[in-house]
Parts: structure tokens; sequence; C-alpha cells
């Protein structure tokens, strides 16, 4: 099995900045994309960012220019660096990696358990 555990979240003011992390662990796995998404109370899940093991990058427009993603391979992390955060940032956020393992190499869909964000005005 595989476990996403994320750390970084929090309170934080209109303007500010916080670093969400999520490590993965377990055996006899590789990690093909990374990504960030999140959830506000009432509305639907929405990709955030994403990260290949390439290190190609895509972000939502919305966070454009302001949140940057980067992993580690070596390490089996994925970080979301969160700048000049908005309001409308406030939300649950979620570690998400398409994991390949076991004897046919099939590739898997792993969730994090979320850490909250808040953005004070």
């Amino acid at each position: 099995q595989v476990q996403l555990v994320e750390s970084g979240g929090g309170l934080v003011q209109v303007g500010g900045s916080l670093r969400l992390s999520c490590a993965a662990s377990g055996t006899g796995f590789s990690i093909n994309d990374m990504a960030w998404y999140r959830q506000a109370p009432g509305k639907q899940r929405e990709l955030v960012a994403t990260i290949a093991s390439s290190y190609r990058t895509n972000y939502a427009d919305s966070v454009k220019g302001r949140f940057t993603i980067s992993r580690d391979n070596a390490k089996n992390t994925v970080s979301l660096q969160m700048d000049s955060l908005k309001p409308e940032d406030t939300a649950v956020y979620y570690c998400h990696a398409l994991v390949v393992r076991g004897s046919l190499s099939l590739q898997y869909s792993y969730w994090g358990q979320g850490t909250q964000v808040t953005v004070s005005a």
C-alpha cells in the first residue's frame, strides 16, 4: 500500500504565504503525476496544480503567478508554495498521486487526507 501524508496547512492573513508538503510512503512503487486539489465549503473539488515526473507543471488560472508546485522524486514528495494568498484560497487542500506498483505495473490513484488552509481578511 501507499500512503500520502500532508502537512503545512493553517491560518494566514490576506497576502501571506503558506507551504504545503505531501510525502508518499510505502514500498515497491513509483510515482507519475502528482497534484494538489482543493475543496471549499459547498463547492466541488478543483485542480490547483499538477507536476509530472518530468517536472512539467500546470496551474489553474486562479493561482498562476502566486502558487508554485515542486517535487522531489528521490524523496517521493510534492510541495505547494502559496504566496499572495486571498480569502478565496480558503479550502481543504488535497495531495494526489498516480502511483505505479505491483507485478503488472498498474497505475493507481491515491489521495491524502487533506489539510485546511484558511485565509483571513
